[in-house]
Formats: structure tokens, sequence, C-alpha cells
């Protein structure tokens, strides 16, 4: 194996990135995904028993941009040189295309940061630089070929000669044609998902960094113009707590949160993403992306009238259509249910389902047939969306979607729902097309919600809600999954409708 590229001279700033939670806390434990595991010898890199996302992890080496990184410098280094001697070339989870990618920016990060990889550690990165020039993820695409390119780009960067030249003109070429097909008209990454909206900002903006840290090299335009848009559709489809919405694959604690993003863009000089919350109109169509926000003096509703995703990359996809999400005086009260796991489990297969969802289920079924751990077969699709302000000032979304006709029922069915929003009510209309005998319709509270069945009642910290429906209600007990490997005992409400109607207003 030919020796490493000559490391490149540094010509600007790097600019410190956003920093990660700490996952690493003595030379042998750590903590991913909540699973604590020590690695106690070169087989734990690759243990069968531990979880394949946790041992990707492992081999990502985020901890060098943690919260406390300037006190584990000794250690990361340990590590660093412990995991080049343990890990061989084209051997273990560590050398698949994903794990290299994020390691190697991290590495290349932690360099840059003012610390110092060993010759060791650098002739590892430029192997494993060549490692992943030929193994780029085309099979997968999505945010795995986004984070291949974004590696090759900080390698060849990092390093200079003709090899490193290579490299980057490779990252180059995937993101020429990535950021246009990934970043959609309306600022959302096209899996729509907002964690993974949210990771590849973060890569964006990274990219843009080593780029203004190596002066030479100019950022491509088409990067630069997507950073604002992508903050703004980012701060649309978070709550007033400043968190995402769980629409999709997406949990907490793996993304940069929306404010650090902010911070990070500010830092590069971004000057024109302002925040937008409270100043966002009444009502904001992400007409690409298939959300709506209703939002007014009291209340934010963020509710999914698209596509479930891409035809051709739905695996990060929940059968999720028609459902939402609501905030009430900065509070959360309805959230879907998140995801704690990946992988082909039963229980994964439950979190994708539309039950886990805040919309209809009908016979049981899911409104998209989720299948394994990422892949869908017929899927809905929306129809009749209208979105407007009506004549009192009620805010209102209507729309509907065919993903029940696979059912082949009489007439349909078709699924509608109508969403009305007020300073003082939130009222939801769905109604079903054919004879369905078997509809359930979800409202997922957020946990520590007591609810009052008898007097119709929700109360949540210093909220007060009371509801009024003709439907039947059951109290549900379920679980809340806002982060990888966490669950959390929470409350459901699923009403039965009264003949084809299902109508429910909430007061407060």
């Amino acid at each position: 194996m030919a020796l490493a590229p000559a490391i490149r001279p540094v010509q600007g700033d790097w600019i410190s990135p956003c920093k990660k939670p700490s996952s690493f806390f003595s030379p042998r434990t750590f903590k991913f995904l909540n699973v604590v595991h020590e690695l106690k010898s070169l087989h734990d890199w690759n243990n069968p028993e531990w979880e394949k996302l946790w041992l990707y992890n492992l081999h990502y080496f985020d901890d060098l941009g943690s919260c406390d990184a300037e006190n584990k410098k000794e250690l990361h280094s340990d590590l660093i040189e412990k995991w080049v001697q343990e890990n061989p070339p084209g051997t273990g989870n560590g050398w698949e295309p994903y794990p290299i990618s994020l390691r190697t920016v991290n590495w290349i990060k932690w360099d840059l940061a003012g610390n110092c990889l060993s010759d060791k550690a650098l002739h590892s990165l430029a192997v494993q630089a060549r490692y992943l020039l030929k193994k780029p993820e085309y099979h997968l695409l999505g945010n795995h070929l986004f984070a291949n390119a974004k590696a090759l780009i900080f390698s060849g960067l990092f390093f200079y000669g003709k090899e490193a030249e290579n490299w980057m003109r490779r990252g180059i070429k995937i993101l020429d044609k990535q950021v246009k097909e990934q970043i959609l008209e309306d600022g959302g990454h096209f899996e729509l998902t907002p964690m993974y909206h949210s990771i590849i900002l973060e890569d964006l903006l990274d990219l843009i960094n080593i780029m203004n840290t190596y002066t030479a090299f100019p950022v491509p335009e088409i990067w630069m113009n997507s950073i604002p848009k992508m903050v703004h559709w980012l701060e649309l489809m978070c709550h007033p707590d400043g968190q995402i919405s769980f629409f999709n694959d997406a949990a907490l604690g793996i993304s940069p949160e929306l404010r650090d993003l902010k911070a990070y863009a500010g830092r590069l000089g971004f000057s024109n993403i302002d925040s937008s919350q409270g100043k966002v109109r009444d009502v904001t169509e992400l007409t690409q992306s298939g959300y709506v926000r209703l939002q007014n003096t009291r209340a934010v509703l963020i509710a999914d009238v698209g596509k479930i995703g891409l035809d051709y990359l739905p695996g990060h996809a929940h059968a999720d259509t028609l459902s939402f999400e609501f905030s009430l005086q900065g509070q959360r009260v309805f959230v879907n249910s998140g995801i704690s796991c990946y992988g082909n489990s039963r229980e994964r297969l439950m979190q994708r389902g539309t039950a886990c969802h805040n919309t209809l289920t009908i016979d049981g079924k899911d409104s998209s047939e989720v299948w394994a751990g990422f892949r869908v077969a017929q899927r809905a699709c929306p129809v009749g969306l209208k979105v407007d302000v009506k004549s009192d000032g009620v805010l209102r979304i209507k729309c509907g979607h065919d993903g029940y006709t696979r059912l082949k029922r009489r007439d349909g069915p078709i699924h509608w729902r109508e969403w009305l929003l007020c300073d003082n009510f939130l009222e939801i209309k769905d109604h079903v097309t054919g004879n369905c005998p078997e509809v359930k319709v979800f409202y997922h509270l957020y946990p520590g919600a007591a609810v009052d069945l008898q007097k119709k009642k929700i109360c949540l910290d210093d909220i007060d809600i009371e509801f009024q429906t003709d439907a039947e209600v059951i109290l549900q007990d379920t679980f809340f999954y806002p982060e990888f490997g966490k669950s959390i005992p929470n409350k459901c409400l699923v009403l039965k409708p009264v003949k084809d109607k299902c109508d429910i207003k909430f007061i407060y």
C-alpha cells in the first residue's frame, strides 16, 4: 500500500462546528442509542451480540467532536491508535462505506481543531479514502451517498497530491448531482424526515467550512443558496420547544438541534437566517415536501399531506399519511410515536405503522404497506389538498388519501380529513367513503397528559383541554419513542366513528 499523501497546508480558519453528545466515558466504555457496552477485546468492535446500529456508532468516532472533547484529548488519541491497530483494512463493520465516511470526517475535524493525528492514523486515513473511493453507496443513495461524497471531499482537501485531487473530484461530482436532487425547492431533504434533514444540513455546513479553510477552492453556489432555505424548512418542522417533529424516521439525540445549526451557520457568515418562528405566516405550505404548518398566537399544527417519500427510496418512510402534531402555548400535546430502533423487527414494523401516528386505520391495516426494516409496498397517495383561511379567520387544511383502496372494498375507501384551527379550538373531521366497519382514529398524547373520559378533559402541565365528539372514545396505553433505545409509557385516545364520520373538537 502506497504511503499517505502529504497534508495540505491550511489557508483559512477552521470554524467550530456543531458539538456532539458525549458517548465515550473511559478507555473502554461507550454509550450509544441509550445502551452502554464495554469494549473488552478487539472482537467487540464486531460483537455479533450487539446491535448493528450500535456497532456502527462505535466506529463513527462522534465523540471526537463532543462538548467535553477538550478534556479527552489523550483518550481520543489512544482510541484512534487502538482502532487502527485492531481494525485491519477491509475487515468488519468499520470498513463499510458509511462508517468510513463518518469516521474520516470526524478524524479530520479533530485534527483541524488543533489536535494531531499520528503518522499511523494519517496513513490509515488515506487507506480509508482509497477504500471508500471504490465503494460509494450508489445502491443505497440518499443520505448514505451524500456522506460518502462528503468524506471524499474532506479527504481530498485535507491531503494534497494527485491521488487526493481524485478523491475530491469524485466527491464534488457526486454532490453536483445529489444536492440538486436531494434538496427540494421548498428547502426540505427528499427523504422527508426532520432528523435526516438536520444531518444533511450539518453536512453542507461542514463542507462549506472546510472549503473556506482551504481557500483556494471556491464553495459551489448551490451549497450556499441551500443553507437559508434548509434552515427555514427546519424551523417550520420544529415545535415551539425548538425540537423536531416526529414524521417518518425521526428521533432526538441523533442530529444537531435547530439552535445549534443556526449558530453554526452564523459563525460561517450566514446573516439571512434570523429566526422566523413566531413570524411565519398563519398558513405555510411546504409544497414539494408535502407538509403544512398552521400557526396562530397560541397553537402550532404540522400536518403530513404528501407522499410518504420517494418512489425509489422509501426506506425511512412511515405509513403516516394525514397524521399531524400539535403544540399549544409552547407545550406539545399530540405527537406521533417516534422511533427507538432500526433493523428488521416487529417493534420497528409497529413503529412505522399507521396506528403509531395521529391518523386513521381501516381494518387494522396500514395506510401504506410498510414491511421489513426499510421497505414499502403499495403506498398512499394524497388527493384533493386544499389549504386556506376561512372568512371567519379559521385556518383550514383539507386532504384525502387512497391508501386503503387496495382493500378492494366497494366505492373506495378514501380517507378524507379536515383540520380547522382557531385561537380557542382545534377541530378535526375524518370521513371515510364506502362501507368500512372497522375504523379507528388515533390521537397520541404527549407523555404526562392526564385524561378524564367522563368529563372529556385532557390536562397537561398548565393546559386544560376539553373535547367534544359523538364517537366512541377509549383510552389506550401505548409508548412514546423519542430517542433510539428509549420508550416512555404514554396514553392514546382511540375513536371509533358513528356511521362513516369521526369528528372531534378540542377546546382550550
